[in-house]
């Protein structure tokens, strides 16, 4: 079984960890943040975008969220970019707006 592969970020403010992720999966999520809106944000990402991840995120929350949320997308962004290799075979462009939770 091949060893699978972890990505951390720690710094002195933050210690982000993507223990799985995979590109074309289900929505299928577990985050460990004391975040919540944070939380269902991602949790909303991985659902549309059809990744599955699983993503631990620790933070100086008691100073504010804005390190945590900044890594935690640095390591997204790194996770995402290895999934994509080369990028070859990307056919895939869109956009929408849509009012959510009941706007209107």
């Amino acid at each position: 079984m091949p060893k699978k592969k972890v990505y951390r970020r720690k710094t002195k403010e933050t210690d982000i960890t993507v223990k799985s992720f995979k590109l074309r999966g289900t929505g299928k999520v577990k985050i460990k943040c004391e975040m919540n809106f944070f939380s269902h944000m991602l949790t909303l990402l991985a659902f549309h975008a059809g990744f599955d991840m699983d993503v631990d995120i620790k933070g100086d929350l008691q100073v504010d969220h804005h390190h945590s949320v900044e890594d935690t997308g640095i390591v997204l962004g790194q996770v995402v970019a290895k999934a994509l290799g080369k990028k070859q075979g990307i056919k895939r462009y869109g956009q929408s707006l849509l009012p959510m939770d009941e706007t209107l």
